[in-house]
């Protein structure tokens, strides 16, 4: 009722609130200490100028500076009744604090008697709308805690068994909501995320594994829907352990599913970070996978391991028409399809879906890491003894891509980073490769070495390579990658007699002179278009971003364009975060600070930098308030940049792992 309700309203509702007193089962005492309170009150609002006293006493209580709040007094023997009012007053949570309270020492009441048996049931009641208020205010994980102790206090008194086994199968019901409030939490609140965790995986045991149908509570439909959403908030590590476990026999069934989500989890966690092995071990769990595996998909992986014969043969064994169709229209190079076709199920299928991993399908930038290429190297099965050159043969077919012919060259020595101007200059190429066109912004491996009279690999080159990514990524994979280790197993080799047709003789380059010193460089706003941009324009680029994700994590909108600091898969990323934040009614105020930064590598289109931050970030509610402690933290990145159609673009962080 509000302030201008008269008195004939008040006894109207008072008449109406007689009429139907609750039926939870509460004792007449109870019942008969509220009618008691309601009469009274509908006599002070029925008399004008106790009503007066009363409002004016309530206005200087509100607008007081002190702590006190609006109160009544009622005598114990109603206190029950009171009680029972605050709850259909919609005040649940403040009646569950007074009931559990009065169930305790001293104010316990006497075991067995009705008072103990009403308060149990007040508990119980205001439990589940206490419940149910915080459920709808997206606070899961406080629900979850009313409903415990609501059930401790039942327990306790050993009454209501119907109303415990409600408050029993509401908290059941909460577990899916549970595992998704306390998964989503920052990464250190370590204690939280592993209760998710366990809650996660009693859940899925529930079920009867991933693969299950047995939980009454999601229906399968339900259940991918939580499980897609839930995967975004575990890091790339956890969900190697997690499906990893689930796949192998233990508790749980082996699950098909849980094999494939392993292969992914490890198959993205080697791609960014740069690690065969694992990708390795994502092949190994797919090949001893009971069920069939999908051809195309043993395809991808072996061709991330450099095993391009046999990534070809199951791709052209596995793949459907409409997928023959689709890579032949990305090239005509069979290799150059291959890279399209696993470019695509990465972007696609494996490296979204982390909470830690903002990269893209950069098949070039993969094949041209050191350690991929050392990885490459030490697998490679033996090579094939050089045989007679009869022809030049520029074709991409055959046993063996990497096949040596026996034509000789002289030595040929000059700086790693002039190999590409150098060899552009030499008559023979022309006659050689007469349709041959590098590929843009391509370049040898640093460190590799020419031997010594080493003879021109025959079939290591596609002929007329498709001027689109792929024919980059495909070049790129059999130059980097294949040359590197085809010229460290044949430079011990003893050279086979050629034949009597002549060699061919490369000639000396003639020496350049030493280029001038470039000058110092002014670091450079958005977008970064230095060709060979220094340390301050690469920080100053980082910077711009790291500004620009969170004015958007703040809900503004970006002073800079997004699109000309990094590539769509950080910004999808991005935008996922946001979109998460928007359906909890939350922004997140965020500042880092660069404390140090270094460039670990720097190629032609790829530059590498080992970056340590100082991190602070606040969750805010939709009021702009604080929801829990703000976050601090020292990161430790590796950020990675491409050079885009003129541009330095951000292509993909990860953390660097403690040493």
């Amino acid at each position: 009722m509000g302030p201008t309700t008269d008195a004939q309203s008040v006894l109207h509702t008072l008449q109406q609130r007689l009429d139907r007193p609750p039926s939870q089962g509460f004792t007449p005492e109870t019942l008969q200490a509220r009618e008691e309170l309601l009469r009274a009150t509908a006599d002070l609002l029925s008399d004008s100028d106790r009503r007066l006293a009363y409002e004016t006493d309530l206005t200087a209580i509100s607008t007081a500076a002190g702590a006190a709040i609006a109160a009544l007094d009622v005598s114990s023997s109603l206190e029950v009744g009171g009680l029972l009012l605050l709850l259909e007053a919609g005040q649940p949570l403040e009646c569950f604090e007074l009931a559990s309270r009065s169930l305790q020492p001293p104010q316990a009441p006497a075991l067995g008697s009705g008072r103990e048996a009403d308060l149990a049931l007040l508990a119980g009641l205001a439990g589940l709308a206490g419940a149910a208020d915080l459920h709808a205010q997206r606070r899961y994980e406080g629900a979850a805690q009313i409903l415990k102790q609501g059930l401790q206090v039942l327990q306790r008194m050993g009454q209501w068994p119907a109303l415990r086994q409600q408050l029993s199968d509401e908290l059941e019901g909460l577990t899916p909501y549970r595992v998704l409030d306390l998964l989503s939490r920052n990464l250190t609140a370590s204690g939280e995320r592993a209760e998710g965790m366990a809650l996660l995986e009693d859940l899925v045991k529930r079920r009867g594994g991933l693969d299950g149908i047995a939980d009454p509570l999601l229906d399968s439909e339900q259940f991918e829907a939580f499980f897609k959403q839930i995967r975004a908030f575990l890091t790339v590590q956890e969900q190697v352990d997690l499906f990893s476990r689930w796949a192998d026999e233990g508790e749980m069934p082996r699950s098909a599913k849980a094999d494939s989500l392993a292969t992914k989890a490890l198959t993205a966690s080697g791609f960014v970070q740069r690690k065969p092995d694992r990708i390795a071990a994502a092949k190994q769990r797919l090949q001893a996978c009971k069920e069939a595996q999908p051809e195309t998909l043993l395809a991808c992986l072996h061709l991330l391991l450099g095993e391009v014969e046999q990534a070809r043969a199951l791709f052209e064994k596995g793949a459907s028409p409409a997928q023959k169709q689709w890579v032949a229209s990305q090239s005509s190079d069979p290799l150059a399809q291959l890279c399209a076709h696993c470019s695509d199920w990465l972007k696609r299928d494996v490296l979204p879906g982390y909470r830690d991993l903002e990269a893209d399908a950069d098949l070039e930038a993969y094949f041209a890491d050191r350690d991929v290429q050392a990885y490459v190297e030490r697998h490679d099965p033996k090579i094939p003894a050089p045989f007679e050159q009869t022809a030049p043969s520029l074709a991409l077919g055959g046993p063996n891509p990497f096949a040596v012919g026996p034509a000789q060259a002289n030595q040929y020595d000059q700086d790693d980073q002039d190999d590409q101007d150098d060899l552009e200059d030499e008559p023979w190429l022309d006659s050689l490769l007469p349709n041959w066109q590098w590929p843009d912004n391509w370049r040898w491996p640093e460190n590799l070495q020419w031997p010594q009279n080493w003879g021109l690999p025959q079939n290591l080159i596609p002929s007329r390579p498709s001027k689109n990514q792929w024919g980059a990524a495909a070049a790129a994979l059999v130059v980097a990658v294949g040359a590197a280790a085809v010229v460290s197993k044949l430079a011990n080799q003893p050279q086979t007699s050629a034949t009597n047709k002549p060699a061919l003789a490369i000639k000396p380059a003639a020496p350049k002179p030493a280029p001038p010193k470039p000058p110092e460089l002014v670091p450079a706003a958005v977008p970064l278009v230095a060709a060979e941009p220094n340390d301050d324009q690469v920080r100053a680029l980082l910077e711009a971003w790291l500004a620009a994700k969170a004015e958007v994590l703040a809900g503004k909108n970006s002073k800079e364009s997004l699109e000309a600091m990094a590539r769509p898969a950080p910004i999808e990323h991005l935008q996922a975060q946001r979109a998460t934040d928007q359906a909890s009614g939350t922004t997140q105020q965020i500042s880092t600070r660069i404390t140090n930064f270094e460039i670990d590598q720097r190629r032609a289109n790829r530059i590498a930098a080992d970056v340590s931050l100082e991190y602070r970030e606040t969750v805010l509610d939709a009021a702009g308030k604080p929801q829990g402690p703000t976050s601090t933290m020292t990161l430790r990145n590796r950020y990675v940049f491409g050079l885009d159609g003129g541009s330095w673009r951000l292509v993909y962080y990860e953390k660097v792992p403690n040493q």
